[in-house]
């Protein structure tokens, strides 16, 4: 019965405040002491925002001053999916958006240690059809389109939104982005099909770094809307529905102007980026998401997949550091997805900027006849002498005539070698340039005439396709020490027992 609702998705249990040692683990001493260091209080509101790229979960809290600060960072242990948002049930993806996270959706009882329901799909989701259901932040650091963190993340996680409904907070938000939303990674990722959604949902994004404050969301036309308020000739509040016409609003002139003028540097910084030649991110067909460098380092063969990696010191000194949690056994690294891969397109590279070739190509007579075709002109053929990139050698005395370029159709990539090229993308420190000169064609040579031979029916040897192979780094974290469990009389289940 277990195994089958594991099977059936993130955490298939029922959402149920009954009392649970898990669920009622105290907040840590250095987060309690890290309140007090930043003035915050213990049941203040918090908000959490999430990051594929980065593989983070940051978790704001409210200062006495009112504005959010950033209490901790935590590494995410695996997500699953690619960049982009959820679409339909099924397609693995991990949501991406803003949503709400009220007591109901706290899952103590979860088969994944603790959980949180993210809320997907929001109204926006559902004014574009998309499908899906049980998308959770939850433990076992195993995801099937989920947020995974180690178990003494989530409950960490758990009890400073636990703490936050106890101060009065009714639903704290949960923002998720495919990366930080910064001018660098939106000029890497320009040409991803995704960017309008996400220029979009940076606007929310914005609203909270200039503000510090957690937007107001609301959806019309199918789209965004952040911190929308009465227009002043409005006797009510304006009614938002994600299908319909939006309502009359306005945004608050000082917000507007915050936003604005970060919006701007940011544009100017993105201009400056593109005008330079910002490579542009690699489409990594077939990766199954992305796992914190932290927890890659801990793992043999471990990868980071879509997520940010590291290499040679900051990747040995990530192998002997105290990972934060326990990693379980059966963790599955990300990895490239062979098949996916040899059945996709060849992969697309950035640009090559074409050099133009010259006009005409000098080619090297045989001594033979030119109109007989003899062993040597057939072997000079299959050793791709009648390519017009051969290299021209000098040609000897007694043999001047020049035979112009045999035209060859290009040969269409094969599965094998699409298979090729995506595997050489994953190997750490790959030279490219011995691949590109290993298969450039060998320059002609001229040939003298010899005494007749026996023609050479000895086969080249094939050079086997390179194996696959995926090994990325990982970064610094803190260490995340989980609390004992400690049943608390105040419990969660008391105070929201009857909220569902």
């Amino acid at each position: 019965m277990t195994a089958g609702v594991l099977l059936a998705g993130c955490d298939t249990d029922q959402v149920s405040l009954a009392t649970n040692a898990k669920a009622n683990q105290p907040v840590p001493p250095k987060l309690l002491a890290a309140m007090v260091e930043k003035d915050m209080d213990l049941q203040s509101p918090i908000l959490v925002r999430l990051f594929k790229q980065e593989a983070e979960l940051e978790v704001w809290k409210q200062a006495r001053n009112g504005q959010f600060a950033l209490l901790k960072t935590y590494p995410i242990c695996r997500w699953s999916g690619d960049l982009g948002p959820k679409v339909r049930e099924g397609d693995r993806q991990a949501p991406e958006g803003f949503y709400s996270i009220n007591p109901g959706q706290m899952n103590p009882q979860s088969a994944y240690y603790l959980s949180f329901n993210t809320g997907y799909p929001n109204a926006f989701d559902k004014a574009l059809g998309r499908t899906g259901s049980q998308l959770m932040v939850h433990g076992d650091c195993s995801s099937r389109g989920c947020y995974a963190m180690t178990d003494e993340q989530i409950a960490e996680i758990y009890s400073l939104g636990r703490e936050s409904f106890f101060g009065g907070q009714k639903a704290f938000q949960l923002q998720a982005y495919p990366f930080k939303m910064t001018p660098v990674n939106m000029a890497k990722h320009r040409n991803n099909p995704n960017m309008p959604f996400w220029k979009m949902i940076k606007e929310g994004y914005d609203h909270f770094e200039v503000t510090r404050q957690e937007p107001k969301v609301d959806f019309c036309e199918k789209k965004y809307v952040f911190d929308a308020t009465r227009a002043p000739d409005a006797k009510r509040d304006p009614v938002f529905d994600a299908s319909a016409k939006c309502p009359a609003y306005v945004i608050p002139e000082d917000v507007v102007a915050a936003v604005r003028g970060k919006q701007t540097k940011d544009e100017a910084e993105y201009a400056k980026l593109v005008a330079k030649g910002t490579p542009v991110a690699r489409m990594n067909t077939g990766i199954d998401g992305g796992m914190n460098k932290i927890f890659a380092a801990k793992i043999p063969e471990g990868s980071t997949g879509l997520s940010e990696g590291a290499e040679g010191n900051t990747l040995q000194m990530l192998a002997m550091a105290k990972a934060p949690g326990t990693i379980p056994g059966h963790v599955n690294p990300p990895k490239p997805n062979l098949d996916a891969v040899a059945s996709a397109p060849a992969p697309q590279e950035e640009p090559v900027v074409a050099v133009s070739a010259p006009a005409t190509n000098t080619r090297v007579a045989t001594a033979a006849p030119a109109e007989k075709s003899g062993f040597f002109s057939n072997l000079g053929r299959k050793m791709g002498m009648g390519s017009s990139d051969t290299t021209a050698t000098t040609p000897p005395p007694q043999a001047t005539a020049s035979v112009a370029p045999a035209q060859t159709a290009p040969t269409p990539p094969t599965a094998a070698s699409r298979l090729k090229a995506a595997v050489t993308r994953f190997v750490p420190g790959h030279d490219k340039s011995k691949d590109a000169a290993k298969d450039a064609p060998k320059p002609a040579v001229a040939a003298k005439p010899a005494e007749p031979a026996k023609p050479d029916t000895r086969l080249a040897a094939t050079r086997p396709a390179l194996k696959p192979s995926v090994s990325d780094g990982a970064g610094e974290a803190t260490q995340i020490m989980g609390a004992a469990p400690v049943m608390q009389s105040n419990s969660f289940d008391s105070r929201f027992g009857a909220v569902k």
